[in-house]
């Protein structure tokens, strides 16, 4: 192709000029994009809940509650920045679909705002999702597509998107790009703010989980920008592969099972996940995961999902830690979402024993830590 460019003969200059502005286009845009942006407007923020500890020990445990959003986890407003993420970059278009690989939660957020704003949404997910989730995203317009093996979602996702002419949001790549991480009412903030008039308004610790890594690089960066002393600590299930990235800095890490624990954990090193921004992981036993759920419903009755019990039972373990070396101060780590998605799995003692799961051990160490305050060994 000969490109036209400026003489110096007189001649006159050849402008070239392509124009795709579309006005029902840019139309429906600005009213997908106030949908979306009105919804953040009704929702309240959560809660930010105490777990009850001994009065002596000088320690607060807090769980934000993420469970009371519109669509009842913490992957609400990842789905909600996704949303507007893949609005004003014009990758979501009108009639055309949305996909997305999920393990559930984030499936059912994004088929929410698919129906807020007209599109039709697909959730590529493991055949093991929980009923409930698949419930809940065809109760929002969805559609589930199911996979054998997880590590397949990826691949089949994108199939589905290049088949349909739709767009795969890809929250694994997208999640930490999409969240305001300076600010903008993000969990990060909020926590903060909600902490101002607590007697420790600065964490010690903030313990969070990952299945994209975006809200513990959110929650990461917004404590660095902010010059704040808390230090971030991401909690990993067994069949993930985040604790073995970080540890060993090697990012191709991989595994060949997919995680028990609905929401985290993932079968490689996901882009979304920022390893130099935390400052400690720990490797959490699901038996342990589903014992500190079932000992949160004993403390403060409410029922959880098990990402929630791999996040408590470390900010538990930095307790008993702060506790023995006479330190006082805050821990906060998240309640995903409840746990009535879940009542075939972590509160059924039928499930733990398909799996070979013994919750015992952990149990009896969590009620030793918050009777005696040591934590023994397990």
């Amino acid at each position: 192709m000969s490109i036209p460019h400026p003489t110096t003969t007189g001649e006159s200059v050849n402008t070239l000029d392509a124009d795709h502005s579309d006005a029902e286009y840019r139309a429906w845009l600005k009213e997908a994009v106030r949908r979306v942006q009105a919804d953040a407007q009704r929702s309240a923020d959560t809660h930010l809940l105490s777990f009850p500890l001994p009065e002596h020990w000088g320690i607060d445990l807090y769980l934000k509650d993420e469970s009371t959003h519109p669509t009842g986890s913490l992957k609400h407003r990842l789905a909600r920045s996704l949303f507007l993420y893949g609005l004003c970059n014009g990758w979501i278009r009108p009639g055309r679909p949305v996909i997305e690989a999920s393990s559930g939660s984030t499936a059912v957020s994004e088929a929410y705002f698919a129906g807020l704003i007209g599109v039709p949404f697909i959730a590529v997910m493991p055949r093991t999702t929980s009923a409930e989730k698949c419930r809940l995203i065809e109760f929002h317009g969805g559609r589930c597509h199911f996979v054998d093996d997880p590590r397949t979602m990826y691949e089949a996702s994108a199939a589905l998107a290049a088949a349909t002419g739709g767009h795969y949001m890809d929250q694994f790549t997208y999640a930490e790009r999409a969240t305001d991480w300076r600010g903008n009412n993000n969990i990060a903030e909020s926590i903060f703010r909600q902490l101002e008039l607590e007697r420790f308004p600065e964490p010690t610790w903030i313990v969070a989980t990952a299945g994209t890594g975006g809200t513990s690089a959110t929650i990461a960066r917004y404590v660095h920008y902010m010059q704040y002393d808390t230090r971030v600590c991401v909690a990993d299930p067994e069949n993930s592969c985040f604790f073995e990235g970080w540890t060993t800095g090697d990012p191709d890490v991989t595994c060949d099972r997919g995680s028990r624990i609905e929401g985290i954990g993932r079968p490689r090193m996901e882009p979304s996940f920022v390893p130099g921004a935390i400052d400690r992981m720990m490797k959490v036993p699901d038996a342990a995961s589903v014992a500190a759920v079932r000992a949160l419903q004993a403390a403060i009755g409410r029922k959880a999902g098990g990402s929630t019990g791999t996040g408590l039972w470390s900010a538990l373990k930095i307790v008993a830690e702060m506790v023995a070396e006479g330190r006082r101060g805050s821990v906060v780590t998240l309640l995903c979402d409840p746990g009535d998605r879940y009542l075939d799995k972590y509160y059924s003692d039928t499930w733990l024993a398909e799996q070979g799961l013994d919750i015992g051990r952990y149990e009896a160490a969590i009620e030793s830590l918050l009777r005696t305050g040591t934590w023994p060994a397990v």
